[in-house]
């Protein structure tokens, strides 16, 4: 066995025809070697690897370069993607050697965070790795939004096929990265595929004359639905604008469906709004994103509350050593591990510590579920450090 760096241009006889197996219908149609020749210039920043036995590929795994906010932070971000196995070489050991070597180089290049969508959790979680909010996806009748139509709203909103309204788009879509925690997005390479690709109408929302929301849809069919990516808006002012454009298609769909983050909460957006709202993660088809702290410096300078608290960091390939955490200055702050008498000490994993960074899990989940020894002291001054705050990950990779 050996793992090498592939070239751009060996995906479509490599990695590519691994991935088709495990993520597409399969046997794959005659010609999609060559349809995945188009794919090329969306990855060429990646960093892609391979397994190889006798000169065969039987893994692979990619990581593309991205950002993250992290509490406010905006970090270099590995998204891991394609981890694939032939299906005669799996259960070999493989796709671990392979997360090693990805996240030892992206790590060696400055990436300080990393995210993914998992097949397994339980594997992941071994790997450091914590789960975060799944977006929802929340449907309702367009005649439910008939208010909005009466209503006089500050603002503009502008419809134009996302190919052409694209600046605008991923200029939005880069102020909602500073704004918002857990928010990434791709780098220009790959993001521009959303631009090429043309198959969505681009709605966006303009208050004082900057842009405050923005969302891409599609519409399947007459009598359908209205099928919308991720809902973007920076205030209700701007979400009730893309809500009332969506309201005048009531006699076009039956249906509207839009994707949002976990902390929205649809039902209360109208009297009267009759909703579904659903967060579904299954196995393997819909999984929860996860994502975890690859560098420790990622926590420098994060805003932090009046806490401090020892913490020694066990059984993890990146994140090891006792550190003090200090909260004193409004930043977080890694002190030298040596301190008096009466700091309290919790046990992290890195799942654990990136569960906190993140603010998914209470510092009492992260004792519960095993992924760390946090005494009752410890998780008080944890808690005043890293308080919970939910991330929304936004880009689907």
């Amino acid at each position: 066995m050996r793992i090498r760096r592939l070239a751009a241009e060996e995906r479509p006889t490599t990695s590519f025809p691994l991935q088709a197996y495990a993520f597409e219908a399969s046997p794959m149609a005659p010609g999609r070697v060559e349809e995945f020749r188009e794919y090329l210039p969306y990855n060429a920043g990646n960093l892609s690897l391979v397994v190889e036995e006798d000169g065969e590929t039987v893994a692979a795994a990619s990581a593309i370069p991205m950002r993250q906010n992290l509490r406010g932070r905006v970090l270099p971000m590995a998204g891991v993607a394609g981890v694939v196995t032939h299906p005669l070489a799996r259960r070999r050991g493989h796709v671990r050697a392979l997360l090693h070597q990805v996240l030892d180089e992206m790590r060696d290049e400055g990436h300080q965070l990393t995210a993914l969508h998992p097949f397994r959790a339980s594997f992941y979680e071994r790997f450091g790795y914590v789960g975060l909010p799944r977006p929802r996806t929340v449907t309702f009748s367009p005649a439910d939004l008939g208010p909005l139509l009466r209503a006089e709203l500050p603002g503009e909103v502008t419809w134009e096929r996302i190919g052409a309204g694209y600046p605008t788009w991923r200029a939005f879509t880069e102020r909602c990265l500073h704004e918002r925690h857990g928010f990434a997005i791709f780098p220009d390479f790959r993001a521009v595929g959303l631009r090429d690709r043309d198959d969505r109408w681009l709605l966006t929302a303009t208050i004082g004359g900057s842009t405050a929301g923005a969302v891409t849809y599609r519409i399947d069919d007459h009598g359908g639905e209205l099928i919308a990516d991720d809902l973007l808006a920076a205030d209700p002012y701007a979400r009730a604008l893309l809500l009332q454009f969506f309201a005048r298609h009531v006699d076009q769909v039956e249906r509207i469906r839009i994707r949002l983050p976990a902390d929205e909460l649809p039902e209360l957006w109208l009297t009267d709004l009759a909703v579904h709202v659903e967060a579904r993660v299954s196995r393997p088809g819909s999984p929860a994103p996860m994502a975890r702290l690859l560098s420790l410096d990622a926590l420098t300078g994060l805003p932090a509350g009046a806490g401090r608290v020892r913490v020694e960091l066990v059984g993890d390939r990146w994140l090891a050593g006792t550190h003090l955490l200090d909260g004193a200055t409004g930043r977080l702050e890694l002190l030298p591990a040596a301190a008096g008498p009466g700091v309290p000490t919790a046990t992290l994993t890195a799942a654990g510590l990136s569960a906190l960074a993140y603010g998914v899990l209470d510092p009492a989940d992260v004792d519960i579920r095993g992924l760390g020894d946090v005494p009752a002291d410890a998780a008080a001054e944890l808690r005043r450090l890293l308080p919970r705050e939910l991330p929304y990950l936004f880009a689907d990779f």
